[in-house]
């Protein structure tokens, strides 16, 4: 029976089973492996697993699944499957479809890893691919091939530029196509984004980010289709062994339960930080979708109703002023993660992009002077006020 839940109460009860204790909390299964009590039923589960039955942890774990339908329910989708990172599902999204001789169109605004399963990873094993700007529908409509091109791929959200691409729109340029559409959706978070309701077939994130929101562990998770999660990927993750560990399904089960909370008050703190910086005479721009002056302001309001969590912003002087800004900053952390509870600034050009080449990094607009801001739970006003001394000294 399908429940009629809100997103707020799907996140702390969907999916949720308990054992013949009864236990409040969700349990953790901490077992490679399973009991049968005879030998014909083992032989029975593995050729037909039931809902509530498991053979093995590379292949399912009750704590798992719990992750996996919640995960699934607030998504949209019919089902999921988690993995050890982020970029596990990424890869495993991709390479479990892909054969030989397809073609991929992908935004080119993506993050370093992405770029390499794209270019080096794909083109090894002769699978082709077209990069396009992301938010120009006509280059994806030139790019796109009817009957040849397999899947589109791009972030909803640019890293760190914070790009938006026309979900809706470039669905339908690819499923004219036959094309599957593989959103990365982790800048937008399942609290902001509907990529499945506008149009996107396969949706990855990164559950390091949001959904564990905490800086506790790896994980990541692709929701589809139950044909394209169980047919086509799930065999090609069993067998390669990139499931996610009970443990780790554990906790990214208890930072759900906030996940809604937690976002909103992130978003709304990150859209006081935006405005508050804007007219900083040492900062030559400032990117916040939520902004009105956003360019894409509009289809950010439509596709997320948010400005969203990130912030990024170009400090005027390049490198040695962005450097002097993040080194006098006392609550703001500096690291590379993202989505947590902890205020974290990134210097994308000599962190995680340093190894693209100057002319992409151009095109791209990483610039020497770029910072990636992103906000937690911190106050506003003090998130404010600490940026503001780095400022002084920038």
């Amino acid at each position: 029976m399908v429940k009629d839940w809100k997103t707020r109460t799907q996140l702390v009860h969907e999916g949720s089973r308990r054992s013949q204790y009864g236990e409040m909390a969700e349990a953790i299964f901490l077992t490679q492996g399973f009991v049968y009590p005879t030998a014909e039923a083992a032989e029975a589960r593995f050729v037909a697993l039931g809902e509530d039955e498991f053979i093995y942890a590379r292949y399912g774990n009750p704590t798992t699944r719990m992750f996996e339908e919640r995960i699934a329910a607030i998504e949209g989708t019919e089902d999921a499957f988690a993995t050890a990172s982020g970029m596990a599902a990424v890869n495993g999204a991709l390479v479990s479809l892909l054969r030989a001789g397809d073609h991929v169109v992908s935004a080119r605004a993506l993050f370093g890893s992405c770029l390499y399963i794209l270019e080096e990873i794909l083109g090894r094993y002769g699978v082709e691919v077209s990069f396009v700007d992301g938010a120009d529908l006509d280059q994806w409509r030139a790019a796109v091939r009817p009957g040849v091109t397999k899947a589109v791929f791009f972030e909803s959200v640019s890293n760190p530029t914070l790009e938006l691409v026309d979900i809706a729109g470039v669905a339908a340029i690819a499923h004219e196509a036959g094309a599957l559409v593989i959103v990365d959706n982790v800048f937008a978070t399942p609290i902001f984004s509907r990529a499945v309701e506008q149009g996107a077939d396969v949706v990855v994130y990164s559950t390091t980010k949001h959904i564990d929101g905490q800086g506790r562990a790896l994980g990541g998770v692709i929701c589809g289709t139950r044909d394209y999660i169980r047919k086509v990927l799930e065999p090609y993750m069993k067998h390669t062994g990139g499931a996610m560990s009970p443990f780790t399904s554990w906790i990214m089960l208890n930072g759900m339960a906030t996940l809604d909370l937690r976002c909103r008050a992130m978003a709304d703190s990150a859209a006081r930080i935006a405005a508050a910086l804007e007219g900083e005479a040492k900062l030559s721009r400032v990117i916040y979708p939520g902004l009105a002056r956003h360019p894409q302001h509009d289809l950010a309001m439509a596709q997320m109703g948010s400005g969203g969590t990130m912030v990024a912003f170009e400090v005027e002087g390049g490198k040695e002023a962005a450097f002097r800004l993040l080194n006098t900053l006392e609550i703001i952390k500096i690291s590379n993660n993202l989505g947590d509870a902890k205020s974290i600034a990134t210097h994308p050009a000599t962190t995680t992009h340093q190894r693209l080449p100057e002319d992409q990094k151009v095109a791209l607009g990483i610039s020497p002077g770029l910072i990636r801001l992103s906000v937690g739970l911190e106050d506003a006003d003090d998130l404010i006020a600490d940026l503001k001394r780095g400022l002084a000294v920038a």
